[in-house]
């Protein structure tokens, strides 16, 4: 593709599929922007869903990230309801589940991802707001849960269940939760916090399958609940690109542009793209970088040619505890606390990868503490220089 494009297919109506959009608009493109979503509802807000949705602190209608008429403002070909099933990247053209082909110039693929779901009876998932709310009506006193996998998800999910008095069982296959993203002593940690509110957490224990009144494990005993939540992991996306020509691993594979092909960039949750700051083929599924990998998917469609090089963020709610975390943390080397105490919940923790500095998380911390460690990963500061002040050594 040569120019700038006219005609914007954007495949997914999602936090990387609105920021694309918005970006395309902002950077003064006057063509079509077509927005297509297999959801029948306008771009909405996921994080909160097993937060402040599935607690009930929030109604629905606080869920949109845009009002209706900032959307009008916009001037998309908004297609809700409707899901991509093909493309034909010759041909440049979309294939719509009605049966409709859209054509175009430029394509973002903001297509997200799926949960995991495990052998057995229809469980729980946590994806849309039908899912959270579908949840919501199964807790409170009196009832039971399982929730099986103890990542961020399944870890805010039992959070907030055991706050309204359900019974909560989390299971998690690994010896010490999160320990392969953020370590085994900051893993305890987050762990020790479920005990302590009561939830009968069970590590190193495997799922077998879903059962009507709850799971079988993998030693073949039964866990009895009410109702369960699988929370395992997710899927990318990208079924409906098969035999497109794209590359797919895990993903949608992307160079340091966020570009699969000519005229064809990836954003969000789906996408596995080339990290130039980190060096290394990352795919992220986090709100905030959705957004701004959305955004830059869509200037660099439009021709800026700027590689997308992030410090990835996210964060999590747990309880008392305000969990936020900057860099790469998978595949680290070290863990170092660089501040506070794990015993009392409150601290910050530095991440070694090879000779970098590529993490930083805390818990219970302010803002202002991480702040310094994300500015020392954005400038590559190697780790002897970024830990002697630690040290009480010259840097």
């Amino acid at each position: 593709m040569t120019g700038i494009p006219d005609r914007v297919a954007i495949v997914g109506a999602s936090a990387a599929g609105l920021a694309a959009a918005e970006t395309l608009r902002r950077e003064g493109h006057t063509g079509t922007i077509t927005l297509i979503g297999d959801e029948p509802t306008a771009p909405y807000d996921r994080p909160p869903l097993s937060k402040e949705i599935l607690s009930g602190a929030w109604a629905p209608d606080k869920l949109p990230l845009r009002t209706e008429a900032d959307l009008d403002a916009l001037n998309l070909d908004a297609r809700y309801g409707t899901e991509a099933i093909g493309a034909d990247i010759a041909a440049r053209t979309v294939l719509l589940s009605d049966g409709s082909e859209v054509s175009y110039d430029g394509l973002i693929v903001a297509t997200g991802v799926r949960p995991r779901q495990l052998p057995g009876t229809a469980a729980h998932t946590l994806r849309t707001l039908d899912d959270a709310l579908a949840l919501k009506d199964r807790l409170g006193p009196g009832r039971s849960l399982v929730v099986v996998g103890a990542g961020f998800l399944g870890a805010e999910a039992a959070a907030v269940a055991a706050g309204l008095g359900t019974r909560v069982t989390l299971l998690e296959p690994a010896p010490v939760p999160l320990a392969h993203a953020v370590g085994e002593d900051v893993g305890r940690v987050l762990a020790q916090a479920h005990l302590d509110h009561g939830v009968d957490l069970r590590t190193g224990t495997g799922v077998s399958e879903v059962v009507p009144d709850g799971v079988r494990l993998a030693d073949g005993s039964l866990v009895e609940a009410d109702s369960v939540l699988v929370a395992v992991g997710s899927r990318p996306n990208t079924e409906w690109l098969t035999g497109s020509g794209l590359a797919l691993d895990d993903g949608l594979v992307c160079d340091e542009f966020c570009a699969a092909a000519p005229g064809v960039y990836g954003a969000g949750d789906l996408t596995r793209w080339h990290n130039p700051l980190f060096g290394t083929s990352m795919r992220i599924e986090h709100r905030t970088h959705a957004a701004e990998q959305g955004m830059a998917a869509a200037r660099n469609l439009l021709g800026a040619g700027r590689p997308f090089g992030p410090v990835p963020y996210f964060w999590s709610d747990q309880y008392d505890m305000k969990i936020r975390a900057y860099g790469y943390l998978r595949g680290h080397d070290e863990v170092r606390i660089a501040e506070g105490s794990l015993a009392e919940r409150k601290f910050t923790a530095v991440y070694r990868t090879g000779d970098r500095l590529t993490g930083v998380l805390s818990v219970g911390m302010p803002p202002k503490a991480i702040r310094p460690w994300q500015q020392a990963i954005a400038a590559r500061t190697p780790w002897r220089q970024a830990v002697a002040p630690l040290e009480g050594v010259p840097a």
